[in-house]
């Protein structure tokens, strides 16, 4: 089953407003953009096969290629912000819990 989390510009604020982090802190993921735009034109490729009427393997195999590539994107942002975002913490226990509950709160909406 594909679930896809919509993030939409309210959550977003919500989000960084609750953990008090700047726009300018945040690491950049624009090398993960040139995956989505791949992503995306699997998903206009498998519009166009589900208009067609192509053959429900066919398209369901398409679809197990958008969700690996999706999810190689989630984990790729993930582990960045561990390593970069998590690990600069560290120096401040207080900081450190907030970006705990913050990776917790991550991985209960990556599950629902």
């Amino acid at each position: 089953m594909l679930l896809l989390f919509v993030y939409n510009e309210r959550m977003k604020k919500e989000f960084t407003n609750d953990m008090n982090i700047k726009k300018s802190e945040n690491p950049s993921h624009k090398h993960e953009i040139p995956r989505l735009n791949r992503a995306i034109g699997q998903l206009e490729g498998i519009k166009k096969m589900i208009e067609e009427q192509r053959y429900c393997p066919d398209i369901i195999v398409q679809l197990k290629a958008v969700r690996s590539a999706i999810k190689h994107v989630e984990s790729n942002i993930l582990k960045t912000h561990l390593e970069e975002c998590v690990a600069k913490s560290f120096s401040d226990s207080e900081i450190a819990k907030e970006k705990i509950m913050e990776i917790k709160t991550l991985l209960d909406k990556m599950q629902s």
